[in-house]
């Protein structure tokens, strides 16, 4: 049976390989993509130049003796530990989640051709259109890359975390990346909430906000099963999504909700417009978090982005 693969050399220095690993007689083999196989060899194919650390959004000092991306550099990018990195490109892991192989392609900004090459030799079906995606396409990353100082948060159309930037997670702490955790409407729902503070009005208006504009998704994608388990598994733990979800209330919306007080462990209240930017093609929302210049709001959210930064570098 062929495998599906990631591989980076052993040194971690060499361009990354993305193919499978085919039976033989002389035992298994790697695909190569010059021979017509399903492979892609990055020295080879088109995907070399997206794998390029500076195509990546990532900054390289000094010459490298091979241009790809490293091990680490693409698990970081990927979201997923070196350690699973490794055993994919070793072939021990060889069922990775339709989010893993998104992630991967997201990391190595693979185009849709490219894209859905990836998800074949995963062995699973790239998504289409009746399901939720999470894609972030080269040029919406681009994008990202210029907002890199800035804190910003990428969900998809049913509250779940895509993706975010060291910013926001040194102004709203960390974020969880995998599972139901990773849920804006469970996570204030359910589970511990955000460093927003609310009066009891403003928290139930962005309740219902959240919860009607998840009606509106389930009506868009009603074969989507992973939004139909995220909507039981709120119904069994949140009496609040019952009641919100039952009345099919439309949620107004209203121009103050742009407006948000952060309080921060370290600097304190910070109260930043949170614009929120919506990628029609793929359904995704971009959230970005700014404050007026050269107001005290400035200076602390700049002083809360320097604190957790270097918090998380340690």
């Amino acid at each position: 049976m062929s495998r599906a693969f990631v591989d980076v050399s052993a040194g971690g220095s060499r361009p990354v390989f993305v193919g499978l690993l085919l039976p033989g007689h002389d035992g298994d083999r790697r695909a190569d993509w010059s021979n017509g196989e399903l492979g892609i060899r990055a020295s080879r194919s088109p995907l070399a130049r997206a794998r390029r650390p500076e195509a990546a959004g990532l900054t390289v000092a000094g010459r490298r003796r091979a241009p790809g991306l490293r091990r680490e550099e693409l698990a970081a990018l990927a979201g997923i530990s070196v350690d699973y990195l490794t055993r994919l490109e070793q072939g021990r892991a060889t069922s990775p989640s339709s989010q893993v192989v998104e992630a991967l392609a997201r990391g190595l900004r693979l185009s849709d051709a490219e894209r859905e090459l990836l998800f074949r030799l995963a062995g699973r079906t790239a998504p289409g259109r009746e399901v939720i995606s999470s894609r972030i396409a080269p040029s919406v990353q681009r994008l990202l890359d210029r907002l890199q100082g800035t804190p910003v948060a990428v969900f998809d159309a049913m509250w779940n975390l895509v993706v975010c930037n060291a910013p926001y997670r040194a102004l709203m702490g960390e974020q969880a990346t995998r599972g139901i955790h990773r849920n804006a409407v469970w996570r204030n729902l359910v589970g511990p909430g955000n460093r927003s503070l609310q009066t009891p009005d403003e928290t139930a208006e962005f309740e219902a906000g959240m919860v009607a504009d998840l009606r509106l998704t389930a009506s868009r994608y009603p074969a989507d099963h992973e939004l139909e388990r995220l909507i039981a598994e709120l119904r069994a733990q949140s009496p609040r999504f019952v009641e919100l979800w039952d009345s099919a209330a439309v949620a107004a919306h209203r121009e103050q909700a742009r407006h948000k007080v952060v309080r921060h462990p370290a600097v304190g209240p910070i109260t930043l417009d949170c614009d929120t930017l919506t990628v029609a093609g793929d359904d995704l929302r971009i959230m970005v978090y700014t404050a007026e210049p050269g107001t005290d709001d400035a200076e602390r959210l700049a002083l809360a982005v320097v604190l957790g930064t270097q918090e998380l570098v340690e």
